[in-house]
């Protein structure tokens, strides 16, 4: 068994080993067993049900969300001599016939269907006639109506194992908490079936969080170090997203925006460009991103606050899926609570579902205001323990200094109960501050004790010190009341004296700085074997295969087969087989034109001194 999964891995995808509890996955799989399996963005679920598809007798049949997720995964797997297709609303008839024709005839190794799809009575009753090898439920976390992505569709995949009781299933995903994957056991009939945890930290990734002060300015800031780059943008709104996408193209940045609100076609051109060209920033809303396959995705930027830190993991995990750095870089600020707390309150969800919508975002605020390691703080949210500090956060790269704010929590909180409770943190602020106002005035709250004792803080640090007490729950956001911002039960030990509180001192808004060296996306070249011209010219040419075959050039190669062309400066057919991500189906379509380049460059002598890595 060991020995056949171990032949496609090599023969069928070109990797050398298999990674984390692939292996373990996989064998169980091949074996007949259900399971349930929590891996990584980049963690190489895929393979997981990929290889016992392709090892077991019959067709894999893969539950998948997104429509533009099935094309790039069939895609991707035609290029490695996979038989794959998907059954989705896109195809002809002709075409859906010719592929229900495939599945009967036992031409596929993988077919890709959506959860309505699978269970309309035409798909349930080509499958009855056909040999399955296994179900997988891709993106399973979407079957957890407590879960962050919710999509009631899935809901219908309890009906797979009375339907199919021989067929074994593999659900997947990257993102689930405790009670998320309880659910997914309960709605998918997994019980007693094993789980598969590989763990949730990327170390690729590089968190940072700011509070926002002139979003627009501090993206632009961080944007410097990304000259180039692909990565995504996410905003709260579509007209923020219109907007942002705008003012971006103004500054010159390659960007385009994406949301539920534009047509079809340009979604899915902009998509496409995003997935097929070198250097697109997406600006998004969250309708963008599940299932994206795109390797090289260098940093993920936040302009609003997500909604719980399981959508956070899963959008930040879109970056760096090629195993080199990346950034995830968000600002934040009280106004987004606000907003997300009302899309709560107004949403049709019943009230148990939306005190757990509150809790999730409260736990994302305290994420944010965290003043040591972010990596442990996320990691420990999916019940999982990093033992030391991880080195490639802002708080481990540059600690946070904290400061006794016991004294302006008391003051602040004096100031929210003498004005009735009725009031945002912006006014509270001027009250504090004893800023004279037509406002102040009318309200007569310049008659206050508490007017303008808080003038030894300016507005910036009253904002922090605001944010801070509702992240900690020492004052909430009633959206009753517009926002207004009340006392809590644990307010109170703090008013009293009996209680401290310490803060982060959030560093002050910096003015804007002479653009820095864009942060190298992988390890500097060995001089010895790095040629820029060379690395060039392979990129040339795998961008002409792609565009001939109107496929992503990382479905020829991703770039780290290319380095290694670089650095191993392949000669023979032989040679060219022992590159990473060399199947059989990939030397024979590609080895002699990539070969050809090489020839060519060392017959023209044309080694360029070392240029910057990609």
């Amino acid at each position: 068994m060991t020995d056949n999964v171990r032949q496609v891995l090599h023969r069928v995808f070109g990797y050398r080993d298999f990674i984390g509890q692939q292996e373990a996955v996989i064998e169980h799989t091949v074996a007949g067993g259900d399971s349930l399996v929590l891996m990584p963005t980049g963690g190489g679920k895929s393979l997981c049900y990929q290889i016992p598809a392709i090892v077991r007798d019959g067709v894999g049949v893969v539950v998948s969300p997104l429509i533009a997720l099935m094309r790039d995964q069939v895609e991707d797997l035609r290029q490695t001599g996979v038989r794959a297709a998907c059954l989705n609303s896109t195809l002809t008839y002709r075409e859906v016939l010719e592929t229900e024709s495939a599945v009967e005839a036992g031409r596929l190794d993988l077919l890709y269907v959506a959860p309505e799809r699978l269970l309309g009575e035409r798909t349930l009753q080509l499958l009855s006639r056909t040999r399955l090898a296994l179900f997988a439920i891709d993106e399973a976390h979407c079957v957890s109506q407590w879960g962050h992505d919710f999509r009631p569709e899935y809901l219908q995949l309890s009906a797979l194992p009375e339907l199919f009781p021989e067929v074994p299933r593999i659900a997947l995903t990257a993102t689930a908490d405790e009670p998320t994957r309880r659910e997914i056991v309960d709605r998918l009939s997994l019980r007693d079936t094993p789980l598969f945890v590989s763990g949730f930290d990327r170390p690729n990734i590089r968190y940072h969080v700011v509070p926002k002060n002139n979003a627009r300015a501090q993206l632009r800031r961080f944007l410097e170090g990304h000259g180039g780059d692909a990565g995504i943008v996410y905003c709260l709104s579509r007209r923020k997203v219109d907007q942002t996408a705008e003012w971006l193209q103004g500054i010159g940045v390659n960007a385009l925006p994406y949301h539920a609100g534009l047509d079809g076609a340009i979604r899915q051109r902009h998509q496409d460009r995003f997935v097929r060209e070198d250097g697109i920033v997406i600006v998004a809303t969250i309708a963008f991103g599940m299932g994206i396959d795109k390797p090289d995705v260098r940093f993920v930027a936040h302009l609003d606050l997500p909604k719980s830190i399981e959508a956070y993991y899963q959008e930040t995990g879109r970056a760096g899926r090629d195993g080199g750095p990346a950034d995830a870089w968000m600002v934040y600020g009280l106004q987004e609570v606000v907003t997300l707390r009302s899309m709560v309150d107004n949403s049709e969800a019943g009230e148990a579902r939306k005190r757990l919508e509150v809790r999730k975002l409260d736990a994302m605020l305290g994420y944010c205001e965290l003043a040591t390691c972010r990596r442990r703080t996320l990691l420990g949210y999916f019940g999982e323990t990093h033992v030391q500090d991880c080195g490639n956060c802002d708080n481990c790269l540059t600690p946070v200094a904290v400061w006794n704010a016991t004294e302006a929590s008391q003051k602040a909180m004096s100031c929210v109960s003498r004005t009735g409770q009725r009031f945002g943190a912006a006014y509270l602020t001027d009250v504090l501050r004893g800023r004279d106002s037509e406002r102040v005035r009318r309200f007569a709250h310049d008659r206050l004790p508490t007017f303008g004792v808080g003038a030894d803080l300016d507005a910036w640090q009253w904002r922090s010190v605001f944010r801070q007490l509702v992240a900690r729950g020492l004052l909430s956001v009633e959206m009753e009341r517009y926002g207004s911002i009340r006392l809590t039960d644990a307010s109170r030990p703090v008013l009293c004296g009996e209680a401290e509180v310490h803060m982060r001192l959030d560093a002050r808004p910096v003015a804007p700085r002479r653009k820095r060296k864009p942060r190298e996306a992988l390890p500097p070249p060995d001089p010895g074997t790095w040629d820029e011209a060379l690395w060039e010219a392979l990129r040339k040419r795998r961008t002409e295969l792609a565009k001939a075959q109107s496929v992503p050039p990382y479905v020829i190669f991703h770039d780290a087969t290319l380095r290694e062309m670089v650095a191993r400066r392949p000669r023979t057919r032989e040679n060219f087989a022992g590159l990473v991500g060399v199947g059989e189906t990939k030397l024979r379509r590609y080895a002699d034109d990539f070969l050809a380049v090489i020839a060519a460059h060392e017959a023209g002598g044309d080694r360029s001194k070392p240029g910057p890595h990609p």
